[in-house]
């Protein structure tokens, strides 16, 4: 095993629903067991470009899966599969 751990899309859709009903980034790290900066990474990564009703960016977990897939598609990942 490389000590890397994946979110999965459940997780991912996980943190859409957190995030946007307001929950704070720390909250949601505390409750996946991740760290702030893996939360806010993978918000970046799922940006749909608009802003939500708090004036935050709007997170897409479908989005964000796509573009892991994609990432790991063109770098050969094999493990892309199992995300």
């Amino acid at each position: 095993m490389n000590g890397y751990s994946y979110l999965t899309l459940e997780q991912r859709r996980e943190i859409e629903r957190m995030y946007a009903e307001g929950e704070r980034v720390v909250d949601i790290a505390a409750r996946l067991k991740r760290s702030a900066a893996a939360i806010y990474e993978e918000l970046k990564r799922g940006y749909t470009g608009e802003f939500d009703g708090y004036a935050r960016p709007k997170y897409s977990a479908d989005l964000a899966q796509a573009t892991v897939q994609e990432n790991f598609r063109r770098r050969g990942n094999r493990r892309g599969a199992n995300c």
